[in-house]
């Protein structure tokens, strides 16, 4: 039985204009902000269930669904970029 690890391989890094790398992170974080809002509206819409307030759940996980939906078009570039960048 061996006690020696593999080389670890570098990870090939692609210079990338200063520009694209600035938008690829803000759409990370814009992604990111959106899954924390959705995630506060779904909190609040299952207290207003357990509080028996159905009417503003519904409107509470309408507004989370919105955020999912914005944090989805944000990610979905994120992975454009993603892609271009490891061909």
């Amino acid at each position: 039985m061996s006690t020696e690890t593999a080389p670890v391989k570098k990870e090939q890094t692609t210079a990338t204009p200063t520009a694209t790398t600035h938008k690829g992170v803000e759409n990370h974080k814009a992604a990111a902000a959106h899954h924390s809002e959705a995630a506060k509206h779904h909190t609040d819409a299952a207290k207003h269930h357990e509080d028996g307030n159905h009417e503003k759940a519904a409107v509470s996980s309408v507004k989370a669904t919105g955020h999912l939906v914005a944090a989805t078009e944000h990610h979905d570039v994120c992975a454009k970029q993603h892609t271009a960048t490891i061909k």
